[in-house]
């Protein structure tokens, strides 16, 4: 509830005014007021007996204040025991200009009564030129600031507080109370209807001309007119009874209960009835079919003949058609064209004229069970090695492994960037345990530079230290799996972004069109490969055009495009989706929920947030830093 009353009370007297709502009783703004005076008049004693009591030299200080503690500045008191009312005050020389509201939870009373206060002191102020305020100026101008402290009571603008302001000394009050229907537009600069008026009454007399005019065709149109008219609906007239005499024959012979002719036709008539013969040549469909082929004439005598090569290693004749009379019949021919090994040519035409010796036996099997291994498999040196000890050598690792893994979030709202996020983690490998022998434990110092951009820091206290300058010490047993040893995040703005998604989607009538397009961002190393963006849509269409091909799930009622790569600098690419809804009329889709989902991840020697594994010193290898890697987490556009 807004404010109830507006009163002005003197420090010494009865009341001079009281303004209160239709609905407040003025009983009860009596009460409050009357119990605001009796609280203040008890301050005020309980000031001159503190006073009474210090001696004869009581503060200098505490004379500034008056006789009146709430004289030292203005606010806001409670008053009342049963009904309780809030009243804000404000002393303007003598004057208290008092307000009256209730008590609520919420301060927007107590804010809307400060305003009313300040518009009412500036009316008394104003009334009594100046800020000597005195009971006998306010009943000078008694009818003025009743009038006007009525009008502030139910709320009133800045610009018309002015007005009544300028005309308190001059125009009178039927001018500063009535002038309020013209204040604020003429204060902006806007026409009355007094002098727009006009212009609407002949807008209306021009609309009432056009539609009553009238204007006549010359006698030569019309009848042209007429004549058209008749050979139009003449020649309707007989397509519409041809129409209707095939329509009444079709239905004649579709009835389901009459007999049909094909029943006494011969089986060979029914077989050959789907051949339609030309009614001029008397020729078959077939005979205009094989009528129309062209047949490939046989390439001349010359073009047959093989070519002579001479080329070292390359001798021989290569080319030509040549028809054998063998007895090979085409049956044969044709199928060693589509045997596995066939086609006319000889391996031997490519590695020499001799044929390459075949061993007897099985092949090469035999020396499985029968012999031994070939001496080409026996080293140099001595004792063969094993298969097995050999990859096993090159698949050890050579020290300890480091890398980071990185996981990037953020929202698009339209083209804009609404959040974003990045936490990254550090990986340790170390060797792995070998059973056989005591396993030393891991210990080395590393350095972390690129740390500009980081919000936070935290690391492993169990296996790593920090040396300051960012260097840290690492000192744990060897595991089989990556542990985990630092994690941190990033400033928001400092989050390098690699794709950036804008989801645009309009609604015209009943079809909803939905885009989502994509740019890479041109500063990454590597253009991202096998990126997958996800459309959620808000219901199951009947109906769905996409551009390009995109696969749909109907139970989760998304749509998945996949991208092989998009490159670093080109063009934004485009996915388009439109379907049907059933909205109604007034709404515009705006409480549509449309989600896009982007799922991307990469590899490579460089971190996303540009944060680097280095040795403590230079020259020194402890571990070895191999591919780093990074991922979207919750990547959306809506």
């Amino acid at each position: 509830m807004s404010c109830l009353a507006l009163s002005l009370q003197p420090t010494n007297g009865p009341d001079i005014l009281l303004q209160t709502r239709e609905w407040f009783p003025p009983s009860r703004a009596l009460m409050a007021l009357s119990s605001f005076r009796q609280t203040r008049l008890s301050f005020a004693k309980s000031h001159h007996q503190s006073a009474a009591g210090t001696g004869p030299d009581p503060d200098p200080s505490s004379d500034s204040l008056g006789d009146d503690p709430l004289a030292a500045s203005s606010g806001q008191l409670i008053v009342g025991v049963e009904s309780r009312y809030r009243v804000v005050y404000r002393l303007v020389n003598s004057i208290y200009v008092l307000a009256v509201t209730t008590i609520e939870d919420s301060n927007n009373n107590v804010f809307e009564c400060i305003n009313i206060v300040n518009q009412a002191v500036s009316i008394v102020v104003t009334a009594c030129r100046g800020v000597d305020v005195t009971p006998e100026k306010l009943g000078k101008k008694y009818a003025e600031i009743y009038m006007a402290l009525d009008i502030v009571l139910r709320g009133v603008s800045s610009i018309r507080l002015a007005a009544m302001l300028a005309s308190m000394h001059g125009d009178g009050i039927a001018k500063m109370v009535h002038s309020a229907v013209h204040t604020e537009s003429k204060i902006r600069g806007a026409d009355t209807w007094g002098n727009v008026e006009p212009h609407a009454v002949d807008h209306e007399a021009s609309v009432g001309a056009f539609s009553n005019a009238s204007f006549e065709l010359p006698s030569e149109t019309l009848q042209a007119g007429d004549e058209v008219a008749a050979a139009t609906f003449s020649q309707q007239g007989t397509e519409e009874k041809d129409s209707l005499g095939k329509a009444d024959e079709t239905e004649a012979e579709k009835d389901p209960f009459a007999a049909s002719d094909r029943i006494n036709k011969p089986p060979e008539e029914l077989l050959i009835e789907g051949f339609k013969k030309d009614k001029d040549s008397g020729l078959s469909d077939m005979s205009k079919a094989l009528a129309g082929l062209e047949i490939t004439s046989l390439p001349p005598a010359a073009a047959t003949e093989a070519t002579q090569i001479t080329v070292d290693g390359f001798e021989g004749r290569y080319g030509g058609v040549e028809f054998g009379t063998g007895g090979s019949t085409l049956k044969d021919d044709f199928e060693g064209h589509n045997s596995a090994w066939g086609g006319g040519l000889d391996a031997s035409e490519f590695v020499g004229p001799k044929k390459v010796p075949k061993d007897l036996g099985l092949g090469g099997l035999e020396f499985i069970n029968t012999s031994e291994p070939p001496p080409a498999a026996v080293a140099k040196g001595g004792d063969a090695d094993k298969i097995v000890d050999m990859l096993v050598q090159k698949t050890q690792m050579k020290g300890p492994e480091m890398y980071i893994v990185e996981e990037i979030s953020a929202e698009f709202r339209e083209s804009l960037l609404a959040r974003v996020g990045l936490k990254g983690v550090v990986y340790l490998k170390t060797v792995p345990p070998k059973p056989s022998s005591d396993n030393t434990e891991t210990e080395f110092s590393f350095k972390v530079d690129g740390t500009a951009g980081v919000k936070r820091f935290v690391v492993e206290n169990s296996k790593i230290s920090s040396l300051g300058n960012g260097l840290f010490h690492v000192r744990t047993p060897p595991s089989d799996e990556p542990m985990p040893i630092m994690k941190y995040s990033l400033l928001p703005r400092m989050t390098p972004l690699p794709i950036r998604v804008r989801l645009v989607k309009r609604l015209s009538g009943t079809l909803l069109s939905i885009m989502i397009q994509y740019a890479s961002n041109p500063d990454l190393p590597v253009p991202l490969n096998d990126v997958t963006i996800v459309l959620k849509l808000p219901v199951d269409p009947t109906l769905l055009k996409v551009s390009p091909k995109a696969v749909w799930n109907r139970s989760e009622r998304e749509l998945k495009w996949h991208i092989d790569e998009i490159p670093l600098k080109g063009n934004p690419g485009r996915l388009r989706a439109r379907l049907p809804l059933e909205i109604d009329d007034d709404d515009d889709g705006s409480d549509l929920e449309i989600v896009g989902y982007v799922k991307f991840s990469a590899i490579g020697k460089q971190s996303l947030s540009g944060i680097c594994l280095g040795p403590a010193s230079e020259g020194k290898t402890d571990f070895y830093e191999v591919d780093h890697r990074y991922a979207s987490g919750v990547y959306i556009c809506n």
